[in-house]
């Protein structure tokens, strides 16, 4: 026994933010999904947004896009789940590995709840909208990813937050690019995906570190570091 513990899901030092992120991203989330509830037709920002032939992007962008699209698909999200967890226990990192499965499946658990509480739809009844499944899951995938960076020793917490925000708005722009451009999502959709995301990840790092060091070896953890010379 070392007496050496897991790097936290959730560095400590960016717990407080990252509250404070979440909860706002879900405001964003509910406002959306209260504004766009039931309709099945752009709002206003959409209309500024989008063309009405975005869904008929040509290639080679539209070949890009259906790419992308592949990865939030079952198939490829199970692909990229799978990679994501092999390298995290590559390095050693196993609360990073299980927080790729857990924050994934709750961030798409919770964007598919909100389809049906919401109701939006586009090109027909049977198709839900809001939020977009696949930009929140991809957020997810990056925030996931960019939280184990920014608990490096050295990073100031201002550092730390940008480069994790940064990295979720990369993967929710390009996925939610790709959904918009494919006529799959309208762009505010996206922002929900993105929000649900910045919502649901932070909360389930939390919990998992909570869970974590209430776990069965929590006391030997502890009394391990007592004994660690001062």
């Amino acid at each position: 026994m070392t007496g050496r513990t897991a790097p936290e899901a959730l560095p400590p030092a960016l717990r407080a933010r990252f509250a404070l992120i979440a909860a706002l991203a879900a405001l964003v989330v509910a406002a959306l999904g209260i504004l766009y509830a039931g309709h099945g037709e752009p709002g206003g920002v959409d209309r500024r947004l989008v063309a009405p032939t975005a869904d008929s992007v040509g290639p080679p962008w539209r070949r890009a896009a259906l790419a992308l699209d592949f990865l939030g698909e079952p198939t490829g999200s199970a692909l990229l789940l799978a990679a994501l967890v092999t390298v995290f226990l590559l390095l050693r990192r196993p609360r990073a590995a299980v927080l790729v499965v857990a924050a994934a499946g709750a961030t798409v658990a919770t964007a598919t709840l909100l389809k049906h509480l919401v109701g939006r739809t586009i090109h027909g009844d049977g198709n839900l909208s809001y939020p977009s499944g696949h930009t929140a899951f991809a957020t997810a995938l990056a925030l996931v990813v960019a939280l184990p960076a920014a608990g490096r020793p050295g990073l100031g917490r201002t550092a730390a937050t940008s480069l994790v925000l940064a990295a979720a708005l990369a993967a929710g722009a390009v996925m939610g690019w790709a959904q918009v451009a494919l006529g799959a999502h309208y762009p505010t959709d996206v922002l929900g995906g993105w929000c649900t995301a910045l919502a649901v990840v932070p909360a389930t790092a939390w919990l998992l570190d909570r869970a974590a060091d209430r776990g069965p070896d929590a006391g030997r953890r502890t009394d391990a570091a007592r004994e660690q010379p001062r």
